[in-house]
């Protein structure tokens, strides 16, 4: 039997962690054209403040064209750069994937991590979803298996949300190297980006203000 090797919790924390480090995944889906057969897609995703994922996705696509006959939905991804995959860290997403309405907010976080994607948000066949998982299954590495809970992965509202455009200003203001650009604070971490690639910076304490968040970063920057 596996047993836990660190305290419930703290699950939740590392799984988010692990997807935020990265930037697409694989995508399942219930096939509406073959009668609900699974359907695996590769797509773009940002995790949000609170831990859910955001997608753009065509209506046109097969797996959007999916999501509207079923919204239940899995998303798995992994260290693309590491060959040992039956060894190393993935975690999979179950929940449900739900149109946005909010559109204007979604993308102004989302095109700051993807720019590239800017053609499509242009387009009027492009729309954001949202994947709130119900649970996650986090592999930290062999023999470290567990089931997580989706109340036990997701953070509450907390300040850094209404206050990360005003940090990244500040951040981006007092930089002094013109190929980099902040991008994104949230409670465990920060992104940068440098030459066109993003660079993740975990904190080591959950971050829930701008001033837990710069304090953090200065921290590590010291």
């Amino acid at each position: 039997m596996i047993t836990d090797k660190t305290a419930q919790q703290d699950h939740g924390s590392m799984a988010r962690r692990l997807l935020r480090a990265h930037r697409y995944g694989a995508l399942g889906t219930l096939s509406k054209k073959f009668d609900g057969h699974p359907f695996t897609s590769i797509t773009p995703y940002l995790v949000d403040h609170d831990g859910s994922l955001l997608i753009l996705i065509s209506g046109l696509a097969e797996h959007t064209k999916n999501i509207l006959g079923d919204s239940r939905v899995s998303l798995i991804t992994h260290n693309q750069d590491d060959p040992h995959i039956q060894t190393q860290g993935r975690v999979t997403v179950v929940g449900h994937a739900v149109f946005q309405q909010d559109r204007e907010r979604c993308g102004k976080r989302y095109l700051r991590y993807f720019p590239e994607a800017q053609t499509y948000y242009d387009m009027a066949d492009f729309n954001f979803y949202r994947i709130t998982p119900l649970a996650i299954r986090y592999i930290g590495g062999f023999g470290d298996i567990h089931w997580v809970k989706g109340e036990r992965y997701l953070v509450s509202r907390y300040p850094l949300m209404d206050e990360e455009d005003g940090l990244l200003a500040e951040l981006n203001s007092h930089s002094q190297n013109a190929d980099s650009l902040w991008i994104g604070v949230d409670c465990d971490g920060c992104d940068l980006m440098q030459a066109g690639k993003t660079r993740r910076q975990d904190f080591k304490e959950i971050a829930l203000s701008s001033a837990d968040a710069l304090s953090a970063i200065r921290t590590a920057s010291a």
